[in-house]
């Protein structure tokens, strides 16, 4: 039984950091997801807080969702998963009408890139890498990864990284958009709250307009996009190719899908 708090806030400058605290690569369980959606209900309720800043403990900011919770919930619904989990997380963060910065580490992969993607900005360490990862495991991606990642590299390099399952460097990552900013390791934190306390001070409510607009412009299916990525997640869970993903991860092998 985990005794930790999973997550951790504080409040400096008028921005709240939200830290996910779950080693070593904080993968999300239910209650790691409870507190963060618990965390962002608090930003949007308290009038200091202008910005949010989201990262994590540690050298990885999120493996994405814990195989082994998943493996135990096998014969579950993953849409219903979903519908509870990170649908309503994402769309917090997108509807939260305060600038969100995500600091990242080291890798985000699956529902944890998904959760990266949705914040306003990103700003990584030199050495991160991000992975779509879900076709390591024979799944589909969801947590707004099928919409945020063609809009932010294109459909063509979203559509490579989804099939060969390759980690996308600090280096491509800058340069194609995924991520704004790029900082030394040892940097990272300074320059993300650094960052993080300017966006605080800045015009709120010109910048929770702006936000808005970007949402009806960009992402104004958003909602019906997550409830596809469930249905398309309910039929991939069901493939053989799905449970021999998950078998060969917890077994650290290779998967044989042919």
């Amino acid at each position: 039984m985990e005794t930790q708090e999973t997550v951790l806030t504080n409040i400096h400058e008028h921005v709240m950091t939200i830290t996910l605290n779950r080693p070593k690569v904080n993968a999300f369980n239910l209650a790691m997801i409870a507190a963060t959606q618990k965390a962002f209900r608090e930003a949007a309720r308290d009038a200091q807080v202008r910005a949010v800043l989201l990262t994590s403990s540690g050298a990885v900011f999120s493996a994405g969702q814990d195989l082994n919770e998943l493996q135990q919930a096998q014969g579950k619904s993953l849409r219903k998963h979903l519908l509870e989990t990170y649908n309503p997380l994402v769309v917090q963060i997108r509807r939260l009408e305060k600038p969100v910065l995500a600091a990242l580490p080291g890798v985000a992969a699956g529902a944890g890139l998904g959760v990266a993607l949705a914040c306003d900005l990103r700003i990584c360490a030199d050495n991160a890498r991000f992975v779509v990862g879900f076709g390591g495991i024979g799944l589909v991606p969801d947590s707004g990864v099928s919409l945020f990642l063609p809009s932010l590299i294109g459909i063509g390099r979203a559509a490579e990284f989804t099939f060969n399952n390759q980690p996308i460097t600090a280096e491509q990552a800058l340069a194609w958009g995924l991520v704004n900013r790029v900082a030394p390791a040892a940097q990272l934190a300074q320059q993300a709250l650094a960052w993080a306390v300017e966006l605080a001070h800045g015009p709120l409510p010109a910048m929770a307009l702006a936000k808005r607009a970007f949402n009806k412009a960009m992402y104004p299916q958003l909602e019906e996009v997550l409830d596809y990525e469930g249905h398309m997640q309910e039929i991939a869970a069901q493939t053989p190719e799905h449970r021999e993903g998950v078998s060969a991860f917890l077994e650290k092998r290779a998967p044989k899908y042919i």
